[in-house]
């Protein structure tokens, strides 16, 4: 594929970040250091991570941080991960008390050394944390299991608050930015959550040289499966050696976005150039009414 991305070298004022370390930072922090645990919060260079750590919201990454996919916008490390940690599902929800989650977000790497791409241990690990937090609500943004149902509902049946996987980007991009995965098999996915009547949710990264009808065809590709919630933020290249960033994408579009998203019968969309995929999480599920 031809190379069809820019070097855009200096960003715009509206990605200057603001700390929000208030009073509940330093206590996350603590936990997440002292027992180990892995987070997209850090591995994934989110500049949200003050802020949510400061509301008391965490993205956990179980099994753990090296991953068997090398997607060319992921900062995660590749390569051979260790066995799965059979006191992971325990000691992830005792941290999870530990640090008063109100909402607290799973993610992991792509496991496809293992048979079932994981999904096992990641059933075991959300029923864990509902077992000792029981009102902490859990949302699990999942791998794609290669599209397998039989894997997909192991997790469904942890039965989580909300259930995600992301697109990341459109059609004709996908097999350029994602080493492994397939537009397809991502809405597949998505699909299928979504009629085991557990709000479905996913994200769309911008900046990787889409246009916008593409932008807008992926928006009608997920509303068609089903999908409710939706984030959709600005890519930002982790390191010299990730995909360049093609075009930094004014915040006046990404509202436009959102309200085409809106529109189309989304019930709740994060866009901004900030925005991640866990992101305003749990204001998404009280837009759901979860209780």
């Amino acid at each position: 594929m031809p190379n069809i991305y820019d070097q855009v070298t200096r960003k715009p004022q509206w990605l200057k970040i603001r700390l929000h370390k208030g009073s509940g930072f330093a206590e996350v922090a603590k936990v997440v250091d002292g027992h180990g645990l892995h987070t997209i919060c850090r591995s994934g260079r989110c500049p949200n991570q003050a802020e949510c750590w400061s509301r008391r919201t965490a993205t956990l990454m179980i099994l753990g941080d090296i991953c068997t996919r090398s997607c060319r916008f992921c900062a995660t490390q590749t390569g051979r991960p260790l066995p799965p940690d059979p006191d992971e599902p325990v000691r992830v929800a005792r941290s999870v008390a530990l640090m008063e989650l109100r909402y607290c977000v799973l993610t992991s790497v792509d496991r496809d050394d293992l048979p079932d791409g994981g999904a096992r241990h990641w059933a075991a690990v959300a029923a864990e944390i509902r077992k000792q937090n029981p009102e902490t609500k859990i949302e699990l943004l999942i791998p794609d299991f290669d599209g397998q149902a039989a894997l997909l509902d192991e997790v469904i049946a942890s039965r989580p608050d909300v259930l995600g996987h992301n697109i990341e980007t459109v059609r004709r991009l996908t097999s350029h930015v994602r080493s492994k995965a397939r537009y397809e098999i991502s809405l597949k996915v998505l699909r299928h959550i979504a009629v085991s009547n557990i709000p479905a949710k996913s994200g769309l990264m911008l900046g990787l040289g889409e246009t916008q009808d593409e932008v807008l065809e992926t928006i009608d590709d997920l509303a068609a499966q089903g999908c409710r919630l939706l984030t959709i933020g600005q890519y930002l290249q982790p390191t010299p050696a990730h995909l360049p960033v093609a075009e930094y994408i004014h915040p006046d579009r990404f509202e436009f976005y959102k309200r085409e998203a809106l529109r189309k019968g989304f019930s709740y969309v994060e866009s901004g150039p900030l925005v991640r995929s866990s992101y305003m999480a749990e204001q998404a599920a009280e837009a759901l009414n979860i209780k």
